[in-house]
């Protein structure tokens, strides 16, 4: 099992000590499953009654329609959020999750959490709030993707991209995934977005490293102007 020094830095006990966490997992009957790089976490449209906390790793969220064809979206990494929806509505989601890397997820069974809320008191106030606050953060967070999706050229979908996440991750050099993952996330083709940031970096717009860039918001400014 984690540790409890490990579980009081997720944002979904956020505000607990550690033996508050340790009432709560005793009181809810959490448990804890490692999965190794490319199990499936979770299958879309298989029932699912928990929710669950990503400890360590990351995994990548794989939408499927009913023929089996699967889109990548996002990637999850530790503190997200996995199965709520589906938990919390008692109906199969449409998403899968693999693990791209070994991983543990505590799980939770929506029941549990709803029924321990009269032992727990203020501990489990607290971890509603937490909740509530990881999905409203979720929301925000695709509205965001539907921002940059609804630009009308790839190279305002990179600088709206960055700029959401300078915002995000608090700094102007920018930490971004592989060029097929960003090509997933900005809904294009790799060849293409490759292409277009080169063109940016020529231009001056944007300067890069292995796994980072960064706008020049003069020059971005000024090709807006």
């Amino acid at each position: 099992m984690a540790k409890l020094s490990d579980l009081v830095t997720l944002p979904f006990f956020r505000d607990l000590n550690d033996d508050e966490i340790h009432r709560f997992l005793h009181a809810t009957g959490t448990i804890f499953k490692r999965y190794a790089k490319g199990d499936r976490i979770l299958r879309a449209y298989d029932a699912n009654g928990s929710i669950g906390v990503l400890l360590d790793g990351s995994g990548q969220v794989l939408t499927e329609d009913r023929f089996g064809n699967e889109s990548a979206s996002h990637i999850l990494e530790r503190g997200a959020i996995l199965g709520s929806s589906s938990a919390i509505l008692g109906a199969p989601g449409i998403a899968s999750v693999v693990a791209l890397t070994d991983t543990h997820v505590l799980w939770v069974t929506w029941r549990a959490l709803i029924t321990a809320g009269t032992r727990l008191g203020r501990i489990h106030g607290i971890v509603m709030k937490n909740l509530l606050e990881a999905f409203c953060r979720k929301n925000y967070l695709m509205t965001q993707q539907i921002e940059v999706l609804s630009q009308k050229t790839l190279r305002d979908r990179i600088i709206l991209y960055l700029l959401q996440r300078e915002q995000r991750q608090g700094t102007t050099r920018i930490t971004v995934p592989g060029r097929t993952q960003l090509a997933r996330e900005l809904s294009c083709n790799r060849s293409a977005l490759t292409r277009e940031i080169a063109t940016m970096e020529r231009e001056g717009l944007v300067t890069m490293g292995d796994d980072w860039l960064a706008l020049d918001h003069e020059k971005i400014d000024g090709s807006k102007a």
